[in-house]
């Protein structure tokens, strides 16, 4: 799990978010909108492909909305059973008062079980 967790406004721009990957060297922002969404890099190259303007494009244009979110306590096992059935790489982790804590991802998944 990667901690802290970072977010971004829903406001912000899809070249901001790629600036704040680039510089956290992660590949994945919350966005602190409810319920949780999510921006990721692979959203950022999809506005680059696409040949739109990354600093006119908001990030709630491109986010995925409701995101899946799991405890901090779950085992490593539901994180891959879950990344697999969802088709995702990213999951936010929430305490018990539906807190960010932090974020697994596939890659942490793989480090651990390999």
């Amino acid at each position: 799990m990667s901690s802290p967790l970072e977010t971004i406004s829903k406001n912000a721009t899809v070249q901001d978010a790629a600036k704040r990957m680039r510089d956290e060297e992660i590949s994945a922002l919350v966005v602190t909108t409810d319920p949780p969404s999510i921006v990721t890099s692979t959203d950022v190259l999809t506005v680059a492909a696409d040949g739109r303007n990354a600093g006119d494009v908001p990030v709630t244009d491109v986010m995925t909305e409701s995101v899946e979110t799991v405890p901090p306590d779950i085992y490593l096992e539901e994180v891959a059973a879950m990344l697999t059935t969802f088709g995702i790489k990213h999951l936010p982790v929430t305490n018990n008062d539906d807190e960010y804590v932090g974020m697994v991802s596939s890659t942490d998944v793989t480090a651990q079980l390999s």
